[in-house]
């Protein structure tokens, strides 16, 4: 997919952009879930090394350099997974040990024919130019490539300039889930599920 200003969509990312990948999908959920991987060069440390290339869009300019990124998962897998033992690895056993169980309380099911985007994040010198619309529609075509009914994604209540663009791209708000005494921790109280239902002709 190119956008009109040369700007291209690709699926992974070129394996010396890792690090740049990886640090702007830091930048999309440090507000979410920075309290618990700081500090933040250990954060792009892990994850730099959980991540998998196969579930990350990225919208790459003329000279190959990523400029926004939208990870997704699916019941196959995902862009950023990790186990306990990749925690520890990074943080320590103990340090590893509490991370570990208080981002299990954080995990969203997911059912088969769903595409979670689990991230989307455009470079503070790209906004404005319509590439977090790219990658959203990007995400779209991902999904139906891989005959998917809907595209699923979560937005926290301190960021309601994230849900009016989703809503404005087809999105409808479903279930809020609050996370109660735990947003003293996450630095947020509430998350809305929102769901893109996928057009059937579109699937065949």
């Amino acid at each position: 997919m190119e956008h009109s200003s040369g700007m291209t969509v690709r699926k992974g990312f070129p394996e010396d952009q890792r690090e740049t990948s990886t640090k702007l999908f830091w930048l999309a959920f440090k507000g979410k879930i920075g309290p618990l991987l700081r500090p933040e060069v250990k954060a792009v440390d892990f994850l730099k090394n959980v991540s998998n290339p196969g579930y990350v869009l990225c919208a790459v300019n003329a000279d190959g350099a990523v400029l926004g990124i939208a990870g997704f998962k699916t019941s196959e897998g995902a862009f950023i997974g990790g186990t306990l033992s990749d925690l520890q690895n990074t943080y320590g056993w103990i340090g590893g040990l509490w991370r570990g169980l208080l981002l299990g309380l954080l995990e969203r099911d997911l059912k088969p024919g769903v595409l979670l985007m689990d991230g989307i994040v455009v470079s503070a010198e790209a906004r404005g130019q319509g590439i977090g619309t790219l990658l959203l529609q990007a995400i779209k075509d991902e999904a139906l490539a891989r005959k998917c009914a809907s595209v699923r994604l979560d937005v926290i209540d301190t960021n309601p300039r994230a849900k009016a663009l989703y809503e404005r791209l087809g999105f409808v708000a479903g279930p809020v889930s609050d996370i109660g005494p735990l947003r003293h921790l996450f630095g947020f109280r509430t998350s809305t599920q929102m769901i893109c239902t996928l057009t059937p002709q579109n699937m065949d």
